[in-house]
């Protein structure tokens, strides 16, 4: 019972406190990695970013390189 008000404030709430965890995250790395943690989390957003278009179906990642890639000469 007193427990219920917590979980409604944190589902009401839900992205605020992942937002708030992800800055508190990210200050902590800038802490101890100095400006690497810039180079980790854009690694990691562009690992999740493929792997987000790979649930989605190999051909969307097919297009990705299709339009990032000139096209071959022959």
């Amino acid at each position: 019972m007193k427990w219920e008000w917590l979980k409604e404030v944190a589902a009401e709430h839900r992205y605020k406190i992942i937002g708030g965890l992800g800055g508190f995250l990210f200050a902590l790395l800038v802490v101890w990695f100095g400006w690497w943690a810039l180079f980790i989390l854009f690694c990691t957003g562009i690992g999740y970013w493929i792997g987000k278009r790979m649930d989605e179906g190999p051909e969307s990642l097919v297009q990705i390189f299709e339009r990032l890639l000139p096209p071959r000469r022959r």
